[in-house]
């Protein structure tokens, strides 16, 4: 979602420079700041950048630097004409030479006059193609980093997939060491004054319990479901993040029945892969 855009746009009377940059933002948030000549211009710039760019913090500068060949500056011609005649009277009555009192003029005060800018339609049709040429930008911009975003993250969602894998064998163990625990300490109960039936189908729910067979199939699906959404045309970002919340609860469930220290440690790995993935997620749409 962040990204930077840039274009220039020379024209006869000036320069401009048109920049673009987006920031991560659940929303759209846009911040535009420009010659207050082109303030009509605004909501058609919002709305552009909305379809356009979709979401995040979104500022667009537009900066306007008159070119050495254009003068704003304009000379106030009754003042200067004003400020002759009140010299050249002081000058008849002190008998001075006026010959050379132009530069002299110029230097009095309000003689130049920084003219105002007005809006010009042919100008800012150029404009608005800079403005298209620097989101166009920004978006591939945006493209490349999405590239190496998604690159990462599958790397990461491989990662887990692995780490799933490695839990296996632990899993089977463990169940296996329950079991012999459990016959172990049946063999020290006296078990004549039980509901036989009974204690059968709590010890089944307790194996049952112990066993994490759901949570692997579950977590498997959603790690190939999350790699089909990532490489689909339509990838969305919010869904990816709901699915990334599913695979944060199986995760979450199979470390809280693991009480074997090297599942455990497993569990960690997978929790640490996933936040990384979260945080990424954060950059996609």
């Amino acid at each position: 979602m962040t990204g930077y855009g840039k274009a220039e746009i020379n024209l006869p009377k000036a320069n401009f420079t048109v920049e673009v940059k987006s920031l991560n933002a659940k929303q759209i948030d846009t911040t535009i700041k420009m010659s207050s000549i082109y303030r009509d211009k605004e909501i058609d710039l919002r709305n552009l950048i909305s379809e356009k760019l979709q979401r995040g913090k979104i500022e667009l500068s537009i900066w306007r630097e008159n070119s050495e060949s254009f003068s704003s500056y304009n000379l106030n011609t009754e003042v200067i004409s004003d400020y002759f005649k009140q010299i050249k009277k002081i000058a008849e009555e002190l008998n001075i030479n006026t010959n050379d009192i132009l530069p002299s003029l110029l230097k009095m005060p309000d003689v130049i006059q920084k003219g105002e800018e007005q809006a010009n339609e042919i100008e800012w049709d150029e404009i608005q193609k800079g403005i298209d040429t620097a989101i166009a930008n920004l978006l591939q911009f945006r493209l490349d980093e999405g590239k190496k975003l998604e690159a990462d993250i599958k790397s990461r969602i491989h990662k887990l997939a692995d780490l799933l894998n490695e839990i296996a064998p632990f899993a089977k163990a463990r169940i296996e060491k329950v079991r012999k625990n459990l016959s172990e300490k049946l063999a020290e109960i006296d078990l004549k004054n039980m509901d036989e039936n009974r204690f059968e189908q709590e010890l089944i729910y307790y194996l049952e319990k112990q066993d994490i067979t759901e949570e692997q199939v579950r977590l498997d699906a959603h790690l190939n479901y999350f790699t089909e959404t990532m490489i689909a045309e339509s990838v969305n970002g919010k869904k990816l993040g709901f699915i990334g919340q599913e695979i944060g609860r199986e995760i979450n469930t199979i470390g809280s029945k693991s009480s074997d220290i090297d599942m455990q440690k497993i569990v960690v790995q997978m929790k640490d892969e996933l936040e990384k993935i979260k945080e990424q997620l954060l950059n996609i749409l």
